[in-house]
């Protein structure tokens, strides 16, 4: 007898702005290829479409991309728009704005803020799109954003975004763009090897005021943009043998655990790993699995 697949709703839902969402998402990041940006080499697109649309199939109604996820032969945009396109009426489609890479696929100088309507404009060709559902601006190290936020506000205004988020900020940060325009959800690097006082401050600050926490690299941890990491704490090992489970999804459940506010966007090109990273919406930890893995983090830099 074959068991069906847990799918994305296990995990609950959350609200983003007035779009709900089931609180697993997926990550357009690891589409591409072996690993992200140029630093592996380009997936085959005829699996990265395949599972784009079983992503589909379980339940995943928030996709996290970017118009600078690209690999010399593939776009992360380009294959949502190929394999989902006519969207479905509840997928939420996040994208980002602020880094630039130009067409070598090197890093260029961070947006102005009169740069950003090309790069939303960016995003909407190639998703085929008439207005993007959450535009986050992703700090590069300014210590004001208010000008860049101000300028995605005006272009909210103008109806080309529904709903505005912010990447890699501080409480500073966030406080700073909130008068300007609603901020909607925010994206930091966070997980359970990931450990910055100020990101902890956003987190409950987000919990407080109902605004969606999505993190990324919460599996990848030090691996980053390279993938999974391989480099689990004895702790992780342990929970995960006591589920019969893997490490990542350790990673995962501990993720989710830390507020009903708290989304997951796991991404990869791997249609097993894919159908994993769902199911770890359901895995529920103790409250003693919850306590060790706490110290772990705590003691995280």
């Amino acid at each position: 007898m074959t068991t069906a697949p847990i799918t994305a709703d296990a995990a609950g839902t959350w609200h983003i702005g007035d779009l709900s969402v089931n609180r697993v998402g997926f990550g357009a990041m690891r589409l591409t290829g072996s690993a992200a940006f140029h630093l592996g080499a380009p997936s085959e697109r005829g699996r990265s479409i395949a599972v784009l649309r079983r992503a589909i199939e379980l339940g995943v109604n928030h996709i996290d991309t970017a118009a600078f996820y690209f690999s010399a032969l593939r776009s992360a945009n380009e294959l949502i728009n190929s394999a989902l396109s006519p969207y479905p009426d509840d997928l939420l489609i996040a994208t980002k704005v602020g880094p630039f890479r130009d067409y070598r696929g090197e890093w260029g100088a961070s947006a102005r803020p009169e740069d950003l309507r090309g790069h939303v404009e960016e995003n909407l060709r190639q998703l085929g799109r008439d207005h993007l559902d959450l535009v986050y601006l992703r700090r590069m190290r300014q210590e004001s954003i208010a000008e860049h936020f101000g300028a995605l506000a005006a272009l909210r205004e103008e109806g080309l975004i529904r709903h505005l988020g912010l990447s890699d900020v501080e409480p500073r940060h966030l406080a700073e763009a909130q008068a300007i325009a609603p901020v909607v959800s925010v994206q930091n690097r966070y997980g359970l090897g990931d450990h910055a006082p100020a990101t902890e401050e956003v987190l409950r600050l987000c919990g407080e005021q109902g605004i969606a926490f999505v993190p990324f690299f919460a599996i990848a941890g030090d691996a980053g943009p390279q993938g999974a990491t391989a480099a689990h704490d004895d702790e992780v090992l342990t929970v995960a043998r006591a589920h019969g489970t893997t490490p990542a999804k350790i990673r995962l459940a501990w993720t989710l655990g830390r507020g009903p506010h708290v989304l997951a966007i796991p991404g990869t090109g791997n249609p097993d790993h894919l159908v994993e990273n769902v199911a770890a919406g359901a895995l529920r930890l103790t409250d003693e699995e919850k306590d060790r893995l706490n110290a772990v983090h705590r003691q995280a830099g």
